[in-house]
């Protein structure tokens, strides 16, 4: 008996543990996070390759190239470089697909058709409680992952105009240079969420939310440069004739485009407390 006590007091204590809804969030969605961690190392690993490797040998040959009479590779290399930008552009602009299906399906539809929800419910933690960690333990980490892509992105976009493909009215360098981006991150979330409350279900949560963040992203690419009034030297621009807005132009309408996504994202995030607290009286 005595042996046995020992035994248990040298292995009971083992040092202070997180808890809370907090922990409890980070340890069943952990896969999530670890991925969500290797998604942003491999896509600044991928910039970081395209620049300094592969960039780096387009623009010998491209000097040995100025120096011939004939610079037909010049198209060919320019185009492998262009290629792997615009990959990296698309891969980082439409992350918030992946996201909204994520929340949608697992973050809360899954919950509460496991029924897990609602037995967390009948101890100590209140519905709003539950949902304000489900939403901001991913928000903080969507936040610094989505931030440090930005900044790479930028300097990456910016470090060489010889070989840049895409002018910055185009739909990737225009939401990837500046908060928008993480606006459609948070906006994916919540409106996953609103999905999960609201069907009940993995995977219709997972279509919906989907199917509308691909909309929604969609619907803006097309009208974000109507958001700001287009006046150039020569008058009036029109919302089509990208060519011709200057660059100072980027700001205000990547603001205006943020702004139009964060009022999405606060509308959805506000009807799902209201449905959460609706069906939870």
């Amino acid at each position: 008996m005595t042996t046995a006590v020992a035994a248990t007091a040298t292995v009971a204590p083992k040092g202070p543990r997180p808890r809370g809804l907090v922990w409890t969030v980070l340890r069943v969605h952990r896969p999530a996070l670890l991925v969500w961690c290797a998604y942003v190392l491999l896509m600044v690993g991928w910039m970081l390759w395209v620049q300094h490797v592969s960039g780096a040998r387009i623009r010998a040959e491209l000097d040995t190239c100025r120096r011939r009479p004939e610079g037909a590779c010049i198209d060919v290399m320019t185009f492998s470089h262009s290629m792997n930008e615009g990959w990296i552009g698309t891969f980082i602009a439409y992350s918030s697909y992946g996201i909204a299906a994520w929340a949608g399906a697992a973050l809360v539809g899954r919950e509460l058709e496991r029924g897990t929800a609602q037995l967390a419910w009948t101890q100590s933690v209140t519905p709003t409680r539950w949902l304000t960690a489900k939403l901001a333990v991913p928000a903080v980490a969507l936040t610094a992952g989505t931030t440090v892509l930005v900044l790479v992105y930028r300097w990456f976009w910016s470090a060489d105009e010889v070989l840049r493909g895409d002018e910055w009215y185009y739909t990737d360098p225009f939401l990837n240079r500046g908060p928008a981006i993480l606006a459609y991150a948070l906006c994916a979330l919540a409106v996953g969420a609103l999905a999960g409350l609201a069907l009940r279900r993995s995977l219709p949560a997972l279509a919906v939310a989907f199917g509308f963040v691909l909309w929604f992203h969609l619907y803006l690419d097309d009208h974000w440069s109507e958001l700001w009034p287009m006046r150039t030297i020569t008058g009036t621009v029109s919302g089509h004739d990208l060519d011709a807005l200057p660059a100072s132009h980027f700001w205000p309408l990547h603001l205006m485009t943020t702004g139009v996504v964060l009022t999405v994202a606060a509308a959805a995030t506000g009807a799902a407390y209201w449905l959460l607290r609706r069906r939870t009286r």
